[in-house]
């Protein structure tokens, strides 16, 4: 099943100096693994489908499923203000933290800062102590009136599942979803990490194309959000979980985990409860990537067919890898296709009006007029997962061309394929850019 990318799959590793990738396959009763490669260049150990990767961001979903476990008990309401689970929360608006809900949370839509990454220690209390520092961060955007990425939010929504289950996250976690779904090679702290075959994070060097990433560990906090390690055969394992929500979740609380609860647009239709969500050629797929220091994973899922497919590659720029084959094993296996994006042209004189700096917490996006569209280039400004961590050099910068009004695409390079777009305020002018799913503000 997975034969026919693995070509690609190393030409890619070849191409962007990734050491190892891990790839697997769902489709009805069948299921395969392809591995590629090494765990580490400073100490090499073969890929199997049993190394330990991290999963980043794709571990928001797992949370969905724990919150919506104790939704079926009868425990949270996802619609109730996050005061009656936590009655000392604070945020820098006061009307915004006394109105927030889980589900807000859930969806990306609180508006706060959401790239909040700091060292809040080991203990039992690292969530809380988190949670309590998004006091101190701007309100970006109104209360559930923009979409936009926020990491930040699911510390909330940890911190919810840990006082409502009355255990620390990890521990409500494994009970609630990790050992009835029999994932026993999925882990969270590095001591435990540390005893089987693990994949260690690469980043491009100032001039070597791969050097290990020594900043393994997101820490404790951010466990909620991108803390999940696991192999990609338990990653599939949990795909199938995705087909049905069976032996989890009723049929009408797996409905509403993947119902479409607020519109985004490009090449993510809506976001569900954490999962992202996209209808190809009458296709539906629930899907997430995931990124840390150096590691990057996706998993895409197809409920009525039954079909799930993981990657997970330890450098950063594995992502291009996976943003490659993707579309072909998706078009293999489900016949579906992406729609080509057809350039349009955009007057000179209306380029310069989208031309500038926009800021984010995290980093800077300088946008200028080249060739017919803008070139992008992204500088990130703070760093991760600490804030005394080493900021990565600059990705080189992307071309964007138009394709509608306010929406623009990558065409080639890195990028290929990324979308981004310009939000307006009220009175027509522009106010955000939205990219790599964050917005980011026009600066003065």
């Amino acid at each position: 099943m997975l034969d026919f990318v693995r070509e690609q799959v190393q030409e890619g590793m070849d191409e962007f100096a990734v050491p190892g990738m891990a790839v697997g396959l769902v489709s009805g009763d069948d299921e395969e693994t392809a591995c590629f490669g090494v765990t580490s260049i400073e100490n090499p150990l073969e890929v199997t489908p049993d190394t330990l990767f991290q999963i980043g961001s794709i571990a928001k979903t797992y949370l969905a499923v724990a919150a919506m476990r104790l939704v079926e008990r009868g425990e949270l309401d996802l619609d109730a203000p996050v005061r009656r689970y936590i009655p000392d929360f604070r945020l820098s608006d006061e009307h915004v933290a006394a109105r927030v809900t889980t589900r807000h949370l859930l969806t990306h839509t609180g508006g706060w800062v959401g790239d909040v990454f700091e060292d809040f220690g080991r203990g039992e209390d690292a969530l809380a102590h988190a949670v309590t520092r998004l006091a101190e961060v701007p309100q970006w955007t109104p209360l559930g009136a923009v979409w936009s990425y926020n990491n930040a939010a699911f510390y909330v929504a940890g911190r919810v599942v840990e006082v409502v289950a009355g255990a620390p996250y990890e521990a409500a976690l494994r009970e609630l979803v990790l050992e009835p779904l029999r994932l026993e090679r999925t882990f969270f702290f590095p001591e435990d990490v540390i005893t089987y075959r693990c994949a260690t994070g690469h980043m491009r060097g100032d001039e070597q194309p791969a050097v290990v990433s020594r900043e393994w560990w997101i820490g404790r906090a951010a466990h909620p959000c991108g803390g999940v390690v696991q192999s990609v055969r338990d990653l599939l394992r949990y795909g199938r979980f995705a087909f049905d929500g069976r032996p989890l979740l009723s049929s009408e609380l797996f409905a509403e985990l993947r119902r479409p609860q607020v519109p985004v647009g490009g090449d993510v239709d809506a976001v569900g409860l954490a999962w992202m969500l996209r209808t190809l050629d009458g296709v539906e797929l629930m899907f997430h990537d995931g990124g840390t220091s150096g590691q990057v994973s996706t998993l895409v899922v197809a409920p009525e067919r039954r079909f799930a497919f993981a990657a997970l590659a330890n450098h950063g720029y594995g992502g291009v890898i996976i943003e490659r084959i993707a579309p072909a094993v998706l078009e293999r296996h489900l016949d579906v296709r992406e729609p080509d994006l057809e350039p349009v042209q955009v007057d000179p004189d209306r380029l310069a009006d989208y031309s500038g700096r926009y800021r984010s917490w995290m980093a800077d996006i300088d946008l200028t007029v080249a060739d017919g569209g803008l070139e992008l280039q992204l500088t990130q400004r703070r760093a991760f997962p600490k804030p005394d961590s080493p900021i990565p050099p600059p990705p080189p910068p992307a071309r964007l061309l138009f394709y509608g009004d306010d929406w623009l695409f990558a065409p080639e390079g890195v990028w290929k394929g990324t979308r981004a777009e310009f939000l307006r305020d009220s009175g027509g002018r522009i106010e955000w850019l939205r990219f790599g799913g964050r917005v980011y503000a026009l600066a003065d």
